[in-house]
């Protein structure tokens, strides 16, 4: 502080000190909060898909077969999984002995460097390696 002829106040000099450890410290957390936010939405994908799973179980029990959709198991894709991943139910196959369906969460922003893979969850439960990311 300045107290110079009865001023009261930061000289520029100190304001820019600030503004300076500010910024640096701005620049080394910035990283870190963008994959915490891509990991949160990684893991609302996860356990959206693992929620769906276990409807199409739950469907393969009452009407002996997997659905194509999520709609149809009266799961909307939640707006939070919706907004950075594309959700489709692949391969599925009634007519297999057992029946066989995929589920499948494709991330929309690929550009992100922080971005994981497809995750992807089958009928046994095997998962793709990018859901251990």
């Amino acid at each position: 502080m300045n107290r110079e002829n009865g001023q009261v106040g930061f000289s520029l000099l100190e304001l820019l000190v600030v503004l300076t450890i500010v910024a640096v410290l701005a620049a080394a957390t910035y990283p870190n909060y963008q994959r915490y936010v891509t990991r949160t939405h990684h893991i609302i994908a996860q356990q959206y898909l693992l929620a769906l799973s276990g409807q199409q179980t739950q469907r393969l029990f009452e009407n002996h077969g997997y659905s194509e959709s999520p709609e149809a198991l009266g799961m909307l894709v939640p707006k939070r999984v919706l907004s950075h991943y594309t959700v489709a139910i692949i391969n599925v196959d009634n007519s297999a002995s057992p029946p066989t369906f995929t589920l499948q969460a494709t991330p929309k922003d690929q550009s992100n460097p922080q971005a994981v893979g497809t995750l992807t969850l089958n009928h046994l439960g095997q998962k793709s390696a990018s859901w251990y990311d």
